[in-house]
């Protein structure tokens, strides 16, 4: 019987109910797209469906997903994280023999965009032909960078993020230097010395945010890897930890919006025309720079340029 639960903060929620009654039915679709903002709630929805689909009989020995002979994932791999062509097919020829323990296989696609075009079209024709009791899980938090002949073939499911927000003691006060370099473009710079020490502040301000980044990543990482499949290849290593790191980063963007508002909330009860301007286009800024992280823009090079256009957006004129 399945053992791995449904992360604490989506069970019961209206995806997770369907998705069990349609596994008591024994009627899940062939294909299932797992979306939302961050990959490593999706992956342990993942693993909890998978469980409960090989682990169905109480009479066949109980194997963890990662562990089960009829479980296959398909990653990116390498720092540039793709789903080469190669890769795909050696996991659609894992998918049509025929089951080592019980009646099903289940492949998960971790990060499902991440295909390049010739494994994606490589793939479509899986989803056009599935094969018997195999279930494909893909996984992405990118779903419209799918072929949309891909996305059409999948039932969807959108899930909400169960990470906790990052806790590195260095945050808080991070984001207290960024509030107070905010305030002092909004209140004005002049003179050679000031505008020389905001534009000295930016560049700590990347430095110390690469720093709680880096440290972050190496925490996560070190607690995540020991759960790790032992056969993993180096490049699927680095493709995870990478991926691992833009999971942080992207939650730390988030900080830094929230920072960001919270910053301008007391200064709009003003009905300052000029900060709320500039609050709205720091957001979509910021925005843009966190869409570019998910190309793998390098995290100094996104920071800096919001904070560059910082610069702009909140001097006093």
């Amino acid at each position: 019987m399945p053992t791995v639960p449904w992360p604490e903060s989506l069970a019961g929620t209206p995806a997770v109910v369907v998705i069990e009654k349609a596994l008591q039915r024994d009627r899940l679709g062939h294909s299932l797209l797992l979306h939302g903002a961050d990959i490593e709630t999706l992956a342990l929805v993942a693993r909890a469906i998978a469980d409960r689909l090989l682990n169905e009989s109480p009479d066949t020995r109980h194997f963890p997903p990662e562990q089960h002979p009829d479980c296959f994932a398909l990653r990116p791999t390498g720092k540039m994280r793709l789903i080469t062509a190669d890769a795909t097919r050696q996991l659609i020829g894992k998918t049509q023999v025929s089951p080592v323990v019980g009646r099903r296989k289940v492949a998960i696609i971790y990060e499902a965009d991440r295909m390049n075009a010739a494994a994606a079209n490589i793939f479509l024709k899986t989803l056009e032909e599935p094969s018997g009791l195999t279930t494909l899980l893909l996984l992405t938090s990118r779903p419209y960078a799918l072929l949309p002949t891909i996305r059409s073939r999948c039932l969807h499911f959108r899930f909400a993020s169960s990470a906790a927000p990052i806790s590195h003691p260095d945050l808080p006060a991070w984001k207290a230097d960024y509030q107070t370099w905010l305030g002092r473009l909004a209140d004005g710079v002049t003179g050679n010395q000031a505008v020389a020490g905001q534009i000295f502040g930016l560049y700590g301000l990347v430095s110390r945010f690469n720093g709680i980044l880096s440290e972050a990543t190496t925490e996560i990482w070190n607690a995540q890897k020991g759960s790790l499949p032992p056969d993993l290849s180096e490049e699927e290593q680095i493709a995870i930890e990478t991926g691992i790191a833009n999971g942080i980063r992207q939650r730390l963007f988030t900080e830094i919006e929230q920072a960001t508002l919270d910053f301008a909330r007391p200064r709009l009860a003003g009905n300052d025309g000029a900060i709320r301007r500039a609050l709205t286009a720091a957001v979509a800024e910021l925005e843009r720079c966190n869409s570019l992280l998910r190309v793998n823009l390098g995290e100094s090079a996104a920071l800096e340029a919001f904070l560059l256009t910082s610069l702009r957006l909140w001097s006093k004129r």
